[in-house]
């Protein structure tokens, strides 16, 4: 059994609207031994190293639903077993996750893509890889595989060296829950590092947290609680209860500090935390000098303090109010007079409550310097008996870490005791703080037990208070959530999402301008590369998910406009977990025969997924059937219909019902864009041809693209009058809209720049380019790129077909695994047998050479249309080309329209008369020079 491919999905997916990962498994000779063919002694083994796998429910959705299946008959495949084994060895390290699928694939016999849910990716990786050693060691010996006959494999050790490797990658709990409390109120998150710096909310509402420092902690405070000195200071300026203390830097004066604040002592590292190189109760110098020397480990100055008797609790203070008191117990054992102190210890290891490290809510106690340095102190060993009823400390500090205890004391606090604790972390100026207080009784006033603070610590841990050994667990984390989201915000920035196969770009570069007329700051990531408040700061394509990370993860940005492909979804899954509102424009043929994407139908399936995670409105085209079906999978609160055909028989169905639909409708002066709302208002919006993009109405797909923009921006809050600015101040100049129909007028003839790549494309401009009235020649520069389908590639060319007089067909600079002249070779096959003279066809493999040649055969009148990759070399390629004199002066202009005077004053004009319009602002003459 191999694995043959993975594919990591960080976001929603074809297969689940949450991570995935996919692994390619070829079973070999393994496919004939399915579970029921192996026997009992597989599946046995199986749950005997992971129980849990009985409580898998598999196809029959109950308990023990997996076990049945593989024990029928003839059971189940080995793939579908490494699923459930991934997703368990998971489960074991504190991970809850469920979800699985395998299934054969299209390829060879024995080939299986295996889909199961992680919570991390590199453990999510590393499961899977064990999953597969386990059932290799599993199998009877002669059908392992060569490479593990011979290997040792002890799945003890593999299993918690997996749980370590897998809790050094993990949230630590108290980001963990800070996390879900987030998730709770709707607020999203993204993790910033592998450690726990975490981001909640997205742009300019984002706010960041690690472990329990928020973005809101004072550095200087955190600074002052980590001195210990001057935290003692202030504190006992302010009269509240601190041992007596002292901070030295060598043995003899911690000796003679110890001496004057008088033995028991308590000695530790200035700068420590977690407990590290403390030692409390020292009792005479010698035992002073063993505590110094392992204080002296975490750092140079070393505090000698008066030892305060009594149990350590800590009191959690969030925002000024005390949240959650836990009495802490140092790792310990409990003699029975019968037992020794190691089997003692593995006796409570055998605890399922305890872990390795933060797996589970308490941790294994382990034997290391401290423990047996303070068994030494008693005169006793690890083998020694000790007598029934005595507790014998294995630590001298009560972290939960190194195997302490907590129990929830919230509810009996005395009040002054909660109020010291507030007092105290707000002296300190901490937002989240912890106070650790000794006493003998949480619930009498620190004035009558003489408890006193001992710590003051900048980031507690919440895991005393979320899961405490015994009491009731407190949800610590909401209150920091409350301070950094007041109740009313949830840290989201409006989310557009854009998906199809053509138009994408220009319906995001649209709606991002409207957008941005309105007065947002923008992110918007597209094909060109991500734009921040329209400005460039990540060039190329940027429609996967790592853009949109870039976008949501701004601190400027206040709405994004996402403009999603099909090959970062395909790649990775989307980049975000939920939108306000998506939209898909259109499904036609691209890409196919790529990444196990072969027909329109499974193309659809892939884009549909932006219009599952749309949670305000879903917006569709009703003149494409793929993108109607979609309306079945969609979780909207609102579905939005764009359609070019006013009676659309379901379209006028869903206005009746009280739907929203943007229509395209002839009218007397053309074509008017109308929205219908949800209460039935008809409202006309903008005629077509005051696009500008539109070029007066000649591109009607532009018209389409607006209509999606203007229903993207009505279901983000928009108004109407700044949706028409928006869409009125918007054109196809290179600079607004790179690459998408960029018309230059400014040599001889005209050129047209776009960077159709498709048939459904290379047709729209087709179209585009027959409503233009030539006097000339129209000449096209033809290609795709070389990673289509060859039919994809011959229907373009049998489309461009009869449109043009001449025909230069060239490749991409990237020829994806084609030969030189492939590409263009093909071209011009498909050209010559849809009927064009072989005469009027040329092949020009390279792109400048094949633009330059066109620009160079061009004469005055005609047109040029270039369907350009590397886009802005070839428009500079365009803007600069000097033509040759005898091209300039044979330039042709059409004569003067006399205009009557009796209607003169209906036309704006200048004085040369160069331009003339009328209301509707379309050109109506041009004044020659003759």
């Amino acid at each position: 059994m191999k694995i043959l491919a993975t594919t990591v999905f960080r976001g929603p997916n074809i297969y689940a609207l949450f991570p995935v990962i996919r692994q390619t498994l070829d079973l070999g000779d393994l496919e004939n031994w399915p579970t029921g063919r192996l026997g009992e002694d597989f599946v046995n083994g199986l749950v005997e190293n992971l129980p849990g796998l009985q409580e898998h429910g598999c196809s029959y959705q109950v308990p023990g639903g997996f076990i049945r299946r593989m024990r029928e008959d003839e059971g189940t495949w080995l793939g579908h077993v490494m699923e459930h084994v991934a997703l368990e060895l998971q489960n074991i390290t504190g991970a809850n996750v469920t979800f699985g699928k395998t299934r054969s694939t299209d390829g060879a016999p024995g080939h299986y893509d295996v889909v199961y849910e992680y919570e991390g990716e590199q453990v999510g990786l590393e499961a899977g890889r064990l999953a597969v050693d386990l059932v290799h060691h599993l199998l009877p010996r002669d059908l392992r595989p060569d490479d593990s006959r011979g290997r040792e494999f002890e799945f003890g050790k593999e299993r918690d060296d997996f749980i370590r490797f897998a809790q050094k990658r993990a949230l630590g709990p108290s980001t963990a829950s800070l996390v879900k409390a987030a998730e709770q109120r709707g607020i999203p998150w993204l993790r910033l590092n592998d450690q726990s710096l975490i981001q909640l909310g997205h742009g300019c509402h984002q706010r960041r947290i690690q472990a329990t420092i928020t973005g809101n902690t004072s550095y200087v405070s955190v600074e002052l609680a980590s001195d210990k000195e001057e935290t003692h200071r202030l504190l006992a300026d302010l009269g509240l209860p601190v041992p007596r203390q002292a901070l030295v830097y060598r043995l003899r004066r911690a000796q003679k500090a110890a001496e004057r604040i008088g033995y028991p002592v308590v000695v530790k590292p200035l700068d420590g935390n977690h407990g590290r190189g403390v030692t409390i109760d020292v009792q005479t110098p010698e035992q002073l000098e063993v505590a110094y020397d392992n204080a002296k480990v975490h750092g140079d100055g070393i505090v000698i303090e008066s030892y305060i008797p009594g149990l350590d609790h800590r009191l959690l203070v969030v925002n000024g109010k005390l949240v959650a008191a836990a009495k802490r117990v140092p790792g310990h054992v409990l003699g029975d007079g019968k037992h020794t102190i190691e089997e003692l210890v593995d006796d409570i290891n055998r605890d399922p409550r305890r872990g390795v490290g933060h797996e589970k809510i308490l941790t294994r106690l382990e034997f290391d310097h401290q423990a047996d340095r303070l068994l030494e102190f008693k005169g006793y060993t690890r083998r020694t008996v000790p007598g029934e009823g005595e507790t014998v400390y294995l630590r001298s500090t009560a972290n939960l870490s190194t195997g302490g205890t907590a129990i929830d004391v919230t509810d009996i606090i005395h009040p002054d005791n909660r109020e010291m604790a507030e007092r105290a972390i707000r002296a300190v100026g901490l937002d989240v703080g912890g106070v650790d207080f000794i006493t003998t009784d949480i619930a009498k006033s620190y004035h009558e037990t003489g408890g006193a603070i001992c710590e003051v610590n900048a980031a507690p841990g919440f895991r005393m208070h979320v899961a405490p050994s015994e009491g009731e667990p407190r949800d610590v984390a909401t209150p920091v959530i409350e301070m950094l989201f007041p109740e009313s915000t949830d840290g989201r920035i409006p989310i557009a999402g854009i998906t199809g196969t053509n138009g994408k770009t220009t319906t995001a570069r649209m709606l991002s301008h409207i957008m941005k007329m309105a007065g947002h700051t923008v992110g918007l990531a597209s094909t060109d590369g991500v734009y921040i408040d329209g400005r460039l700061t990540v060039s190329g394509d940027m429609t996967g998910p790592t853009a949109a990370r870039m976008v949501l993860s701004d601190p400027t940005v206040d709405a994004a406009v996402l403009e999603t492909a099909r090959g970062g979804m395909l790649r990775s899954g989307l980049g975000y977990r939920q939108s306000d509102v998506s939209a898909c424009l259109n499904v036609s043929a691209d890409h196919l025969g790529l990444r196990g994407v072969d027909t329109l139908e499974q193309l659809a399936e892939v884009k549909r997924v932006v219009i599952e995670v749309a949670r305000g409105t879903a917006i569709l085209n009703a003149d494409d059937p793929l993108c109607l079906k979609m309306a079945d999978y969609s979780n909207a609160d609102k579905l939005c219909y764009i359609t070019m055909n006013r009676t659309h028989p379901l379209v006028r169905e869903h206005i009746q019902a009280g739907g929203l639909a943007v229509v395209l409708e002839q009218g007397i002066n053309g074509h008017m864009i109308t929205l219908y709302d949800e209460k039935g208002h008809h409202i006309p919006l903008l005629w077509s041809h005051l696009i500008p993009a539109t070029l007066e109405g000649r591109a009607l797909h532009n018209a389409q693209n607006a209509m999606f923009a203007a229903a993207l921006a009505y279901n983000l809050g928009i108004d109407l009058d700044n949706i028409r600015h928006g869409l009125r101040t918007f054109d196809t100049t290179f600079f607004q809209a790179p690459g998408r129909l960029n018309v230059y007028d400014e040599l001889p003839f005209k050129v047209i720049m776009d960077y159709a790549h498709n048939p459904a494309a290379v047709k729209t401009i087709c179209d585009v380019v027959d409503r233009f009235d030539t006097l000339g020649q129209k000449i096209v520069v033809l290609t795709m790129p070389g990673d289509r389908r060859d039919e994809d590639i011959e229907e373009v060319a049998r489309i461009a077909a009869g449109h043009f007089d001449h025909y230069i067909c060239r490749r991409d600079d990237n020829r994806r695994g084609r030969g030189d002249k492939e590409v263009p070779e093909i071209i011009a096959r498909s050209l010559r047998e849809s009927g064009v003279d072989e005469q009027h066809i040329q092949i020009i493999p390279d792109e400048q050479e094949a633009i330059g040649t066109a620009l160079r055969a061009a004469r005055s009148g005609d047109l040029l249309l270039v369907l350009a990759d590397q886009i802005a070399r070839s428009w500079k390629q365009i803007i600069y080309f000097k033509p040759d004199e005898d091209v300039v002066a044979a330039r042709v202009k059409p004569a003067a329209v006399e205009i009557p005077p009796d209607i003169i004053g209906d036309f704006e004009f200048d004085e040369d008369m160069e331009l003339i319009r009328d209301e509707r602002g379309v050109r109506i003459a041009r004044e020659t020079e003759d």
